[in-house]
C-alpha cells in the first residue's frame, strides 16, 4: 500500500465514525507517523508504506475513531503561541484560558502563583512572557506536575517555575502579585452531557463531583492570605457561572472585582484585587 492509498482509507474511515474533520485528522496522524510537516504529505504520497509505520497510523486512526482527542494521540496541544506537552494526565490546553492569560499579562507581576497547573500551559506562558518574573504552579496530580515540568523546561522557564504537589493552598508558601487558576468547574450533574472526547481527560480536573463551584469557594476563602498588597486573583469560569463566582470574591473582600468575557463574549474569567 503506497501513503496516499492509506490515507484514504484513514479519512474514510474517520469519515464513518463521525469524527467532526476526518481529511484533516487523517493528515495530522499520517504527518506525525511518518515524521514529516503535514504540508509536505505530498512529497510522499506515492512512497511505498513501511509496514511498521502503516500499523502505527491504523492504531492511531483507530484510536481516532474511538474519540480519543487528537492532542493525545499527536503527544501535543499548542496554546497561546507555543507547543505543550499533554496526555490523559493533564486537561488539554483550550483557547478559552487564553482568555485568562491575556488577563493576567495585562497587570504588573514578578510572582505568580497557578493553583490546580495541570500542564502548566498558564504559569510557564506567563513566565515566557514575563523574563523577571517567578512562578509557582501547584497540583494535587503528581502525573500531571511530571508534565508540567517537562513543559517548563521546553519554554525555558524550568529555572524560574517551582511546582508543588499540594491540594490547593496547602504546601502553598509566602505571598505573591498574581495567582491564577483554570479550577474543575462542571457540576456532576453535566458530566454525562459532555463531548466523548472530555471522557479520556482526568476527571478530577473536569468535575469537583458537586456542583462546580467548591474549588472557587476553597481559593477565594484563602486567597487573600497568599496575595500581596494590590495583588490580583484572577479564575477562569464556566460561561454560567459569573455572578456566583463574582459574589465569591466581593464576599471575601477583594475589590475591583469584574467579569471577563472570552472571545465569543461569553462569560469567562473573574478577577478581583486585593486591598492595599
Amino acid at each position: 500500500m503506497i501513503v496516499q492509498e492509506a490515507l484514504r482509507l484513514g479519512i474514510v474511515r474517520l469519515r464513518d465514525a463521525g469524527i467532526d474533520d476526518p481529511a484533516r485528522d487523517a493528515r495530522l496522524l499520517m504527518a506525525a507517523c511518518l515524521g514529516v510537516q503535514r504540508d509536505r504529505l505530498t512529497l510522499v504520497v506515492q512512497d511505498e508504506f513501511d509496514p511498521l509505520v502503516e500499523a502505527n497510523f491504523f492504531a492511531a486512526i483507530g484510536e481516532r475513531q474511538q474519540n480519543r482527542p487528537m492532542s493525545h494521540l499527536l503527544g501535543y496541544r499548542d496554546f497561546y503561541g507555543h507547543r505543550f506537552s499533554v496526555s490523559s494526565d493533564v486537561l488539554d490546553p483550550r483557547g478559552d484560558t487564553e482568555t485568562l492569560v491575556a488577563a493576567a499579562l495585562d497587570v504588573p507581576f514578578e510572582t505568580v502563583l497557578d493553583l490546580g497547573t495541570g500542564s502548566g500551559c498558564i504559569v510557564t506562558s506567563l513566565l515566557a512572557q514575563r523574563a523577571q518574573a517567578r512562578g509557582v504552579g501547584s497540583d494535587l496530580s503528581q502525573a500531571a506536575l511530571s508534565i508540567a515540568e517537562k513543559n517548563a523546561q521546553a519554554l525555558d522557564v524550568a529555572n524560574r517555575c517551582r511546582f508543588l504537589h499540594s491540594d490547593w493552598f496547602e504546601a502553598v508558601e509566602g505571598t505573591f502579585d498574581l495567582i491564577v487558576s483554570n479550577p474543575p468547574y462542571i457540576a456532576a450533574d453535566e458530566m454525562d452531557g459532555l463531548q466523548p472526547e472530555l471522557s479520556f481527560e482526568p476527571r478530577m480536573a473536569l468535575t469537583d463531583e458537586g456542583d462546580g463551584l467548591s474549588a472557587y469557594r476553597a481559593i477565594t476563602a484563602k486567597a487573600r492570605a497568599y496575595l500581596r498588597p494590590n495583588g490580583w486573583l484572577m479564575v477562569e469560569i464556566g460561561h454560567t457561572q459569573g455572578p456566583p463566582i463574582e459574589q465569591m470574591f466581593h464576599r471575601a473582600e477583594l475589590s475591583s472585582v469584574k467579569v471577563l468575557p472570552d472571545l465569543d463574549g461569553r462569560d469567562r474569567v473573574v478577577v478581583g484585587q486585593n486591598p492595599a
